[in-house]
């Protein structure tokens, strides 16, 4: 089967494949979830996710509606994110050390910053919750590039490409954060099963066998393995995408990651993030007995919601402020520390990884995760709002004067 791209720009696959429409979908059902969860029809909301449905002829003895899909279809996400980081380490921006090197530098600063914010909030409280210092520091790629492709049009494209490597590293950072710290008791046996499996998935894409019929089953062979051998089951996913080669071969138009990546891509955007958001995303604005005001002044809320909107944006910022200048750091002369004010307020942005880290760290605690949900809904819709002032300020600063734009200096 050879890959080339289709060429109807206005099928419903090239809507969904839009960061716009992928943004949009997602908000909405994040929307309507927080809406049904704070009406009448909350207690059968929840009973809907929360409805067990175990297959124990698999070994899967208890499993939630909420947790097929965080665990299961969310799987499709993530697969996406291991095409798209395998064709950008390929053919990509990361390829490309020098120009890799300061987005991948605040990709960690923006993690680390604001792990730390959460860890500083949530200890000097005293309360149980530390193991949720990893809820901030995710980016969420979709919402991010969907509103800069709404109000970021006139920024130069240097902003693009380092938001897009940061993202993705940022991706990738978040992967190895849950394979490492939010992984249950091992199972080996499971896990080389599973790593073998994958290999024969990789074994095949890379001579050329890319039948549907052939490859999703054996994908669904490695994700159960991983579920069973107790890796979070989305790591198989990942996984998966990064063992499928990136460069074109023989007569193919484009590679075979980015012929997948198209295809998985718009039921990502159209089916798995929306409805992991609706049912993440239903969290009572009183979560327990407490009121709105005892869940705002939360310190698990107030440490991931310090965390996205002041911990995030300022570790990226502080890390380029530092670095840009070293000789093996180069940021581009299309953008300058003002760009990335604005790009850090953009990253600040959380939601579906933040959310599903939420998920396992507080899996055992459905009030600190409620009050996790909170932080992540209301920060990222603060540095969402924050980023829409400062991208259009940047916005006005590159198509005013692009020269004074890009040498304005800091305060």
């Amino acid at each position: 089967m050879t890959a080339h791209r289709p060429d109807d720009s206005f099928s419903l696959k090239e809507r969904l494949n839009s960061r716009k429409m992928g943004g949009t979908l997602l908000l909405i059902a994040a929307v309507l979830a927080i809406v049904v969860a704070n009406t009448p029809l909350a207690p059968f909301y929840e009973n809907v996710r929360d409805f067990d449905l175990p297959l124990p002829w698999l070994g899967i003895e208890h499993m939630s509606v909420g947790h097929w899909v965080s665990d299961g279809l969310l799987a499709i996400f993530f697969f996406v994110v291991g095409l798209e980081l395998k064709r950008e380490f390929v053919t990509g921006a990361l390829r490309d050390p020098r120009t890799a090197s300061l987005p991948i530098a605040a990709a960690v600063g923006g993690m680390v910053v604001p792990a730390a914010t959460y860890a500083i909030v949530v200890g000097a409280s005293g309360i149980d919750g530390m193991q949720g210092w990893a809820i901030p520091v995710a980016t969420d790629i979709a919402f991010c590039l969907g509103l800069l492709a709404v109000v970021g049009k006139g920024l130069p494209s240097a902003f693009r490409t380092f938001l897009l490597t940061l993202a993705v590293m940022d991706d990738l950072l978040g992967i190895i954060v849950i394979a490492i710290f939010y992984t249950a008791a091992l199972n080996f046996v499971a896990l080389i099963g599973s790593l073998v499996v994958i290999g024969l998935y990789a074994y095949l894409v890379n001579r050329g066998i890319n039948r549907i019929w052939l490859l999703v089953p054996i994908a669904l062979i490695a994700w159960w393995l991983m579920l069973l051998a107790g890796v979070h089951a989305t790591i198989a996913a990942v996984l998966l995408g990064l063992v499928v080669p990136a460069l074109p071969r023989g007569n193919d138009e484009i590679s075979l990651a980015e012929d997948m990546e198209h295809d998985w891509n718009a039921i990502s955007q159209g089916v798995a993030l929306p409805v992991f958001a609706f049912f993440a995303a239903g969290v009572p604005f009183a979560p327990g007995e407490g009121s709105f005001a005892d869940a705002i002044t939360h310190p698990v809320f107030l440490g991931v919601f310090l965390g996205l909107v002041v911990g995030k944006p300022l570790g990226i910022f502080l890390t380029v402020l530092v670095l840009h200048k070293l000789p093996m750091f180069r940021l581009e002369k299309q953008i300058n520390m003002w760009d990335i004010a604005a790009l850090g307020g953009l990253a600040g942005i959380g939601f579906t990884v933040s959310l599903l880290i939420g998920e396992l760290a507080f899996r055992s605690d459905a009030t600190f995760l409620e009050f996790a949900h909170l932080g992540v809904l209301f920060g990222s819709l603060a540095a969402a709002l924050v980023a829409v002032f400062t991208l259009r300020l940047r916005v006005k600063a590159h198509q005013g004067d692009p020269a004074d734009a890009t040498h304005m200096p800091l305060p």
